[in-house]
């Protein structure tokens, strides 16, 4: 048996590819849309991927089943409780695919979503009678469980599914020997939980004695612990369970519809009829010299995430990239279902030196600097556009914190009569704040350098709970 992990950093998401050297046979587990890799690892490794299984109907990816499924052919499996577009074969307790010395065994665990398994792997040249290990997508994750509130918008009750997620854990997975090696969906930096390991495995015992949601407490205990503070969820999340439902077009059709070059006049008559323009650089590249009214979410940080809670899948998207670099942009949109992009500037900012006055720039202003600016005549506003919990343990005395997910909702609390200088915790946010703002019309706005984390290393006085 071959069992192997991908661990695809920008979006924290583990999949997984089971195969059997005897039949030369192989399954993918929660594939990403783009699955060259896994094509290339059967062929090397002399494996047909037949099967594909999704543990659920993923909120915070496209999945590659689709593209699995046009590739080799291989027939779709998901819980017995789902329902799609496309034909798959439904799985409930009990039911397996076998394949050589490989079964997979499907376990229900509703909770995170009405329709998750966790698939539990054989290796039956080994032991036909004990597991060799659990795929939990999103039920159980290294230090932490799947949230039970993202089906909210598509009238599930965040309560009942996490009494659905208590029982699952406790009747199925917690049943598993102890020596069981876990392999979730997810690790540190999804979202879709609140308290992922930076680990990518781990076992049945080692998370019964760790993870803080397996303790001993009652139902009604767990269900208050596991809803409480969990954090906001990206507005694309419902929009990627539903489209996970679809039969879409392939990863592979979208971006030969998508990677299409246009001049500069093509871009302005698109942005001028309502397209988006998603400035993918480096912050400090933007904000020396962007196009106007472009929106900068560089592919440096957690893109998908930005994206997903800032644009709008059903506007179009006009990409400006630095060379080279088009494809990727328009395939990491396409991972989260953003296949709206109708083309890049060609040439990038090149394009458009012959027309400076459609350039604009956003100051960067050093933390001693700004330190100055607020003890002057003219004092700067300060906003703060962190998560609520980072703000809570540390802030700039005086700033005005408004988490960048809310920002657009909330412009009218940013004043528009003195300049405003926007902070993150090291730049990342910040950036993607100040092209906001200055998209909506604050012209004096600046961007404050290595956000927080710079402000402190200049030793200059932070409020909270963190300052002791």
């Amino acid at each position: 048996m071959i069992l192997t992990q991908y661990y695809l950093k920008c979006l924290a998401h583990a999949s997984y590819l089971v195969g059997d050297e005897r039949t030369g046979t192989a399954a993918i587990i929660d594939p990403q849309r783009d699955v060259d890799q896994y094509l290339a690892d059967a062929r090397d490794a002399g494996l047909e991927i037949r099967h594909v299984f999704l543990t659920h109907l993923h909120a915070d990816f496209v999945a590659g089943h689709l593209e699995l499924r046009e590739r080799t052919g291989a027939e779709i499996y998901l819980g017995k409780a789902a329902s799609a577009e496309y034909p798959f074969t439904p799985l409930g307790d009990g039911d397996a695919v076998e394949f050589g010395d490989v079964r997979l065994s499907v376990l229900e665990t509703p909770g995170h979503s009405p329709e998750s398994i966790s698939v539990v792997v054989y290796d039956l040249a080994k032991d036909a009678a004990t597991p060799y290990a659990v795929l939990t997508g999103d039920t159980l994750f290294i230090g932490d469980v799947g949230r039970p509130d993202l089906r909210a918008a598509l009238g599930w009750s965040a309560t009942a599914l996490a009494s659905l997620l208590y029982d699952s854990l406790h009747e199925k997975l917690l049943r598993l020997p102890d020596d069981t090696c876990v392999y979730p969906a997810h690790g540190a930096g999804s979202l879709c939980g609140k308290n992922l390991s930076t680990d990518t495995v781990s076992t049945i015992g080692a998370q019964r004695r760790y993870n803080y949601a397996l303790q001993p407490m009652t139902k009604d205990e767990f269900i208050s612990i596991v809803l409480a503070e969990q954090p906001d969820a990206p507005p694309y999340f419902t929009y990627d369970a539903i489209l996970n439902t679809k039969q879409r077009p392939t990863l592979e059709e979208s971006l030969r519809r998508e990677l299409r070059p246009l001049t500069l006049d093509e871009v302005l008559r698109l942005r001028n009829t309502g397209a988006q323009l998603l400035d993918t650089r480096e912050p400090a590249e933007f904000e020396g010299a962007h196009l106007l009214d472009s929106v900068n979410i560089s592919l440096a940080g957690q893109f998908a995430t930005w994206v997903g809670t800032l644009l709008d899948p059903a506007r179009p998207i006009v990409v400006v990239a630095d060379a080279g670099r088009e494809l990727e942009s328009a395939l990491r949109l396409g991972r989260i279902g953003f296949d709206n992009v109708v083309g890049y500037l060609e040439g990038g900012m090149a394009a458009v030196d012959p027309q400076p006055e459609l350039v604009r720039r956003i100051d960067r202003v050093t933390a001693t600097a700004l330190e100055e600016q607020l003890r002057s005549e003219m004092r700067p506003v300060v906003v703060d556009v962190r998560a609520p919990a980072e703000r809570q343990a540390e802030w700039i005395e005086g700033s005005l914190g408004i988490p960048l997910n809310h920002l657009l909702e909330r412009l009218g609390e940013v004043p528009r009569d003195r300049p405003v200088v926007v902070h993150c915790q090291g730049g990342y946010r910040s950036a993607i704040a100040a092209s906001l703002l200055a998209e909506h019309g604050v012209s004096t706005v600046s961007d404050l350098v290595g956000g927080l984390t710079a402000w402190k290393a200049s030793r200059l006085p932070t409020s909270g709970a963190a300052t002791g």
